[in-house]
């Protein structure tokens, strides 16, 4: 029933900090992209460490890379055969023998407080030197130095963007009210972000990182804030009635659910809370807008032919087209960053509501979770082959995250209170 209230009543729905890092690199990016369904094997090496004080530092980073290529569910890591080398180098036969497709391995140095990870990739079958790239920063920084590595590394074996420096924001009561936090993509680095000691909800961030854009219910109705990230600053829509539900069409735009003309219909909103123009005009409730990535296409959720669906509008034409059809409430829609797919709510008839994957066409309809408790809230991770979503699968609600096609379901944050509403941030450095 609190589901239901949820969509019916339209109360409920990106950060990466900055990686100082100083990068020298040298030889050349060669993009190339695994084919087929298998991950890539690859040969992870042991950090080299010149000195006994470094090879704690050495041994911190190889859990860090190896943690976080793991975590993409890309990669195979097996460890390199005992003569992986020999007098005239890298030893290509030896690894080809144990199936491996690439070779990373380095070297950590400390040098007057400043760390540097000197990684060299390999192509196994054609001989070669992909990678080689010097990453520096300072001791408390040993992970964004590791991450920084796993990047390029995604990026350059894929030739498509990591999940590396993202954020997930969302919503927890662990302090006895309903803050927004941040973590780290992995569900390092949790953070408080508000602390309104009354209800905030629904964040989500643009996607430049800077404005972070939330549902608050101080002022006793629930009100959309803006907040610029960086100076604290933070705007309202001048506009009574209720403002909720935010969704970004780019890094200037957000919209939202405005009743101030009497039906609750979305707007689209500036960053200092002016109204740009309305775009919904049916009857009933509409709310939780995700935009196609290219900010031409909007899809949000009605209620306007009775139980709530989803529905795809065309910003520039007006045409409005329903999505959904099976389900008894099709909610929360997530638009994938590749724009060929939505994933979304679903009441199902049976009782349980579990996430599903549909393409912005209305073909190729796919479950993504099942017997599991309740699944909500799902969101895309940059690179679109995660997503994380909110489950009561142990009892309370917490986040978790699946592969895109729904395999893989794993926790993502132990942490105490419940945790609700996440979102990915497609911003990341």
């Amino acid at each position: 029933m609190q589901f239901i209230r949820y969509v019916v009543a339209a109360v409920m729905i990106f950060l990466c900090v900055p990686l100082p890092l100083m990068a020298a690199e040298g030889g050349e990016y060669i993009a190339i992209r695994k084919e087929g369904s298998g991950k890539i094997v690859i040969a992870l090496n042991k950090l080299d460490a010149p000195v006994k004080e470094e090879s704690r530092l050495a041994q911190s980073l190889d859990t860090i890379i190896h943690d976080g290529l793991d975590f993409t569910g890309l990669f195979t890591m097996i460890s390199p055969p005992l003569n992986v080398k020999n007098t005239s180098g890298l030893n290509f036969g030896a690894l080809d023998s144990v199936g491996a497709a690439v070779y990373a391995g380095g070297v950590v140095t400390n040098t007057s407080g400043t760390i540097s990870l000197d990684m060299e990739v390999y192509d196994i079958a054609g001989a070669k030197l992909l990678l080689k790239k010097t990453y520096n920063g300072k001791p408390p920084q040993l992970r964004t130095i590791g991450y920084a590595f796993c990047a390029d590394l995604v990026e350059l074996l894929t030739g498509k963007k990591s999940i590396f420096g993202s954020k997930i924001v969302f919503v927890s009561n662990k302090t006895g009210f309903k803050e927004i936090y941040e973590c780290d993509f992995d569900g390092h680095e949790l953070r408080q972000l508000t602390n309104s000691h009354s209800i905030s909800l629904t964040p989500a961030l643009s996607p430049d990182g800077k404005y972070l854009a939330y549902t608050d219910f101080s002022s006793g109705r629930p009100a959309l804030y803006i907040r610029d990230l960086s100076a604290g600053i933070i705007s309202t829509i001048n506009k009574s009635g209720i403002s909720i539900d935010p969704g970004w069409r780019n890094s200037r735009e957000v919209a939202t659910t405005l009743s101030f003309e009497g039906d609750q219909e979305i707007y689209l909103i500036k960053v200092d809370g002016a109204i740009s123009r309305r775009l919904t005009f049916s009857k009933g409730i509409d709310l939780s807008p995700s935009f196609s990535p290219d900010g031409s296409k909007m899809a949000y959720v009605s209620d306007q032919n009775g139980l709530p669906q989803i529905f795809i509008e065309d910003l520039q034409s007006g045409q409005v087209n329903r999505l959904t059809f099976s389900g008894r409430y099709n909610t929360q829609p997530s638009w994938s960053p590749a724009g060929d797919k939505i994933a979304y709510t679903t009441w199902e008839s049976g009782g349980e509501i579990n996430i599903f994957a549909i393409g912005i066409d209305g073909s190729g309809l796919k479950q993504l979770t099942a017997n599991s408790g309740e699944n909500e809230s799902p969101s895309w991770s940059p690179d679109g082959r995660m997503i994380v979503f909110t489950s009561n699968r142990q009892g309370s609600k917490k986040m978790y995250i699946m592969q895109s096609t729904g395999e893989n379901q794993r926790s993502l944050l132990p942490s105490d209170g419940e945790q609700m509403q996440p979102s990915w941030s497609l911003f990341c450095q």
